[in-house]
């Protein structure tokens, strides 16, 4: 347990420091982050803080599908948004668009890399992924519920003014190809395939 609690951690910290990487460029954003900077630009609330507020209203939504949160999920829903607002705080945004690419690249690469240890932990989805998981679970397919929830919130960001580019289509061809090979990497549980199939999708 006290190597998945710091495979579990380390995993978090890292996805936030890549959810940073990704934001500070903007050239675009994942379709989660298009709606969480669409809700940061009208509310004038620090992104990783809409992060948190996103993530703990989406884990209500698992009470009617009867997913059961782990310490896991929790810690997902605190610790990636705390992060994510002490490095953008820290960090100097890239003005240079060559290196704006580059740290954006970097920030893929390392949330396919933080998505793995955690998802391997096997100690909870994060409230997205579960909330994707217990729809299928209704005899729904993963691969047809986890677009219409991206779509959604992908066209609700961008209504919201939220920071689509060409990022946001690279993050969409490349994160599910390197998922699929970093969620095996640090896999603990091989029963834990639903959330896995969410994450490679």
């Amino acid at each position: 347990m006290a190597s998945r609690l710091l495979q579990l951690t380390a995993g978090l910290v890292l996805y936030g420091v890549s959810e940073a990487l990704m934001l500070a460029p903007a050239v675009g954003v994942d379709p989660w982050d298009v709606f969480h900077t669409g809700l940061a630009r009208i509310t004038g609330i620090p992104v990783g803080t809409v992060l948190i507020l996103v993530g703990g209203l989406v884990l209500l939504l698992w009470i009617p599908l009867r997913q059961r949160p782990g310490i896991g999920t929790v810690a997902n829903i605190v610790v990636i948004g705390a992060v994510v607002d002490v490095m953008l705080a820290a960090m100097p945004a890239p003005h240079a668009l060559w290196l704006r690419w580059a740290v954006f690249v970097a920030g893929v690469g390392l949330n396919a890399l933080a998505t793995g240890l955690y998802i391997g932990a096997a100690l909870g989805p994060g409230p997205r992924d579960g909330l994707t998981t217990g729809l299928a679970a209704q005899g729904r397919s993963i691969r047809v519920v986890r677009t219409a929830i991206e779509l959604s919130v992908l066209a609700a960001g961008w209504m919201l003014g939220g920071d689509v580019g060409l990022g946001t289509l690279v993050y969409a061809l490349a994160i599910g190809p390197l998922m699929h090979v970093t969620v095996p990497w640090f896999s603990r549980d091989s029963r834990d395939s639903r959330v896995a199939a969410v994450a490679a999708a």
